[in-house]
């Protein structure tokens, strides 16, 4: 897996670590923080579609100003997407993206949820969405949260009076949320939930509305806003030393796979929220009719004039102080009869008073994995910095039936540092995101154990429970194991602890294309997650294909280590396409998963296991022309796909871009988006172009026209829009059927745009000069042609190619069609003379 380090300075440490790992501790503003929201029972619930979709200044405000908490629902993990800094995609970047997710929140101070539902790409109507979908699993998760999490006020993203004219899981979001409004009550309404929640009815809600709804400023200014409420979200925060808006813009910039890292923006701002339904507004607070003090709830009244007084009289140089009254609170909490807002409150005040007492918790293993049965030690510290008798009474750890008695005093600033030895269980389950444990659908994730929906994460598995004497009343603390460790280049690092399973194996790549009968080798890599490894491996394969040796064995001393195994791989003689997988045996048991890696400095390290297959495809392809160069843009593997068919491809750094360095090149291929991200480019561009005018031949792959860094994209006119064709089985019509690119050195038809993913292409242009000749055309349900997904220009001596078509999908797929699209488009003027001859 690639790893990428970002060096991300914030505006102050306080708001996120440099290791997006270790954990938080609060200093004396952030604790008084946490005691003024403490002193408020409200919650709302942000609803939207996907990871950025969420309004952060709007959470932020909500979350720090209000002091309510605030939840972002997003529907999807965003899976669909584009990954501008690095390779992965689909599930693997949905969990970069759920990251990236909790990073945001950790800024603005919210809280994050989901529903089942799979990004699969751009929709352009609530109809093509729930078509894809599952609409009641969906409807019934977006139930589940609102019932769970129990909002006072919903607050939507979108509008849903927008169909077919905004992304079609944007609208979908909205209609959901609305229906949801008035089920979540209803206990004749998916009732089995109510084994595990109550039902619950939200006060209000609201479309989060601004003036781009009304197409301009102006428009916006002229409408009845009779029926919205408006906030100054550019309120100052001086315990923060920042203003609403520079806080969400910091949030904002935790999106970095998406580029959406941004400048911080301060000052008057106004956010309008339009209510839709519930109870009439009475003011202009949304809350209206809601009591959200300690009065709410039966016997709160009580518990709020202590947290009420501490907050009015806090002492900032010594928190401390505040224990004693901070765990006579606590403890009137635990007979609260409203049990929603007792679990809240009560992990709210643990957490003030632990961090009132200076405590530090941790536990550490002596390894980030374990697997089944596995022998760890554990190294716990615990550490009173206050001057308060605190006594650790015992700990309960996740594998022992019984607690561990200590009755240790943590005298003040007396470092406390055990060891414990456990056994992991054999029935725990290894650590995976629970939405990735089953095989799903185009639109839905399979999720076993209902409980887990709602979560961004699943649940840590192993954990230590500490139990305090504080003011002889038993307060436990629940600390997740760790692994913490130290590079000398980097310092103190953390990584969560996991689960693995002995065993994982994988395949170089995803899909090996066979350009012709001839055999390859390919390899096996066997990584052990125990010591003392020993089985076998062999390989699923199609039944047209042959493989040998049939089994071989494998012998792995160390835990982590590796062992790499060479097959030979026997393609047939005519094209076959099917699945190839690794099957190793240890102890009888086939193991049949490969671990994935994900490490970039602003998220924490993830490990995921997914089914181990690749693609495996016998091509009939031809091509000519062998050294390619490619201009990496926003992270495609069409390099290593264009490898795979025999190509000779070198990486071209823009910077050392000159006529000399590309005048050996057969075709020079710019990746995804690179105009969009590559300053150096629009220095570049004009050696680009005379390579083209001097005989060679450029393939630009899509771009956005947003922040296009040249002002001469094409050696034309050449005008970029949003038109794209979500639907991969539209029909590709054929406009210039004889044209060289659809005919050299492979025939194209309409058998070449089957089995296409996601889609067929994006953000094509609409408007070109005459130079260009399109060759397809396509279009979505109801929608009028788009002839620019593949424009073709002579230009000088050599040939300008621009495509929105999404080859950087369809080639981690194995899509042949699409390979032998793209070998013609490399192969352009480079026709059949009677001195040429194809290769296979």
């Amino acid at each position: 897996m690639r790893r990428i380090t970002f060096g991300i300075i914030f505006l102050f440490s306080a708001l996120l670590s440099t290791n997006a790992q270790q954990p938080k501790k609060l200093n004396s503003s952030e604790i008084y923080e946490a005691v003024q929201k403490l002193n408020v029972l409200a919650s709302v619930l942000y609803v939207a579609a996907h990871p950025d979709d969420e309004n952060t200044r709007l959470i932020s405000y909500m979350s720090n100003n209000v002091k309510a908490r605030t939840a972002y629902l997003s529907l999807t993990r965003g899976d669909g997407g584009q990954n501008l800094i690095g390779p992965e995609i689909r599930e693997l970047l949905g969990i970069m993206r759920t990251q990236e997710l909790l990073a945001a929140r950790s800024v603005d101070g919210g809280e994050q949820r989901f529903t089942r539902a799979n990004d699969f790409g751009y929709s352009k109507h609530p109809d093509e969405t729930l078509d894809i979908w599952n609409k009641n699993e969906v409807l019934a998760d977006v139930v589940w949260n609102i019932r769970q999490f129990k909002p006072d006020i919903i607050i939507n993203r979108f509008d849903h009076r927008r169909a077919g004219q905004t992304h079609g899981h944007h609208t979908t979001s909205a209609i959901l949320s609305l229906e949801a409004f008035d089920l979540a009550n209803d206990a004749s309404k998916y009732p089995s939930q109510l084994k595990y929640v109550d039902t619950w009815q939200p006060k209000r809600i609201f479309y989060n509305t601004s003036w781009w709804r009304y197409g301009s400023q102006e428009a916006f200014d002229k409408i009845d806003k009779s029926n919205m409420l408006n906030f100054d979200i550019g309120v100052y925060y001086p315990l923060k030393g920042l203003s609403n808006n520079e806080l969400a813009s910091i949030a904002s910039s935790q999106h970095l796979c998406q580029g959406f890292g941004r400048m911080t923006s301060r000052g008057k701002q106004e956010e309008y929220i339009e209510f839709l339904k519930g109870d009439a507004l009475q003011d202009e607070n949304p809350f209206a009719g809601i009591d959200t003090s300690w009065n709410r709830i039966e016997g709160g009244k009580a518990i709020g004039d202590i947290l009420n007084t501490i907050e009015t009289n806090f002492n900032f140089a010594n928190p401390s102080a505040h224990i004693p009254e901070l765990v006579k609170a606590y403890q009137m909490l635990q007979n609260v009869k409203d049990e929603h807002w007792r679990n809240i409150k009560s992990e709210e005040l643990k957490s003030i008073i632990e961090a009132c007492a200076g405590l530090y918790l941790e536990v550490s293993a002596n390894s980030p994995t374990a697997t089944r049965n596995e022998a760890i030690t554990l190294s716990i510290e615990a550490l009173n910095r206050s001057n308060l008798p605190i006594k650790l009474q015992s700990y309960e750890l996740t594998s022992l039936k019984n607690p561990v008695e200590k009755h240790i005093n943590l005298n003040s600033n007396q470092r406390i540092n055990l060891e414990e030895g456990i056994t992991i269980p054999s029935s725990i389950n290894y650590t995976n995101p629970y939405w990735l444990n089953e095989k799903g659908s185009l639109g839905m994730y399979k999720v076993e154990d209902k409980t887990l929906i709602g979560k961004p994460e699943t649940p840590r598995a192993i954990y230590v429970t500490f139990n305090l004497d504080i003011e002889g009343i038993t307060i436990p603390i629940k600390k997740p194991v760790v692994y913490r460790y130290s590079k000398p280049d980097k310092g103190e690092l953390y990584r969560p602890f996991e689960i693995v399973p002995p065993v994982s194996a994988s395949l170089r790549d995803k899909v090996f294309i066979f350009e012709n009968d001839k055999q390859r080798d390919i390899e096996v890599n066997v990584r052990a997650g125990k010591d003392n490894i020993e089985g076998y491996v062999q390989l699923a394969y199609p039944n047209d294909w042959s493989v040998y040796p049939a089994k071989q064995k494998i012998l792995i001393a160390n835990k982590g280590d590796k062992q790499t195994l060479v097959f030979t791989v026997i393609p047939p003689k005519n094209q076959s396409e099917g699945l190839i997988s690794p099957m190793v045996n240890i102890d009888g048991e086939f193991y049949t998963r490969e671990l994935a890696e994900i490490d970039y400095a602003h998220i924490p390290y993830q490990t995921v296991y997914l089914p181990s297959e690749s693609k495996i495809v016998r091509l009939d392809i031809q091509k000519r022309g062998e050294n390619i160069g490619y201009i990496e843009g926003a992270g495609d593997v069409v390099p290593e796909s264009l490898r795979q068919i025999g190509y000779n491809v070198t990486i071209i750094q823009p910077e050392k871009i000159t006529a000399e360095n590309l005048s050996e090149f057969d075709a020079i291929v710019v990746g995804i988006r690179a105009y969009n991200i590559l300053d150096e480019l629009k220095f570049k561009q004009k050696f680009l172009l005379d390579y083209v005018k001097n005989g060679g031949n450029l393939i630009v792959q899509y771009n956005t026209s947003r922040r296009l860094k040249v002002d001469n994209l094409a050696p034309y006119k050449l005008e970029l829009s949003r038109d794209r064709v979500t639907d991969e089985n539209a029909k590709m019509t054929i406009l210039e059927p004889n044209h060289p690119v659809l005919n050299f050195p492979n025939k194209i038809t309409q058998k070449d745009f089957e089995g296409w993913v996601q889609e067929r292409g994006l953000y094509f242009p609409d408007e070109w000069s005459e130079e260009f000749t399109p060759l397809f055309s396509a279009n979505d349900k109801g929608e009028s042609p788009k002839k620019g997904s593949l424009l073709v220009a002579k230009y000088g001596k050599g040939n300008y190619i621009y495509t929105g078509l999404s080859f950087f999908r369809e080639f981690p797929a194995g899509v042949s069609g699409a390979y032998r699209l793209f070998a013609n488009m490399l192969s352009a003027g480079k026709e059949i003379t009677p001195n040429t001859t194809l290769k296979n």
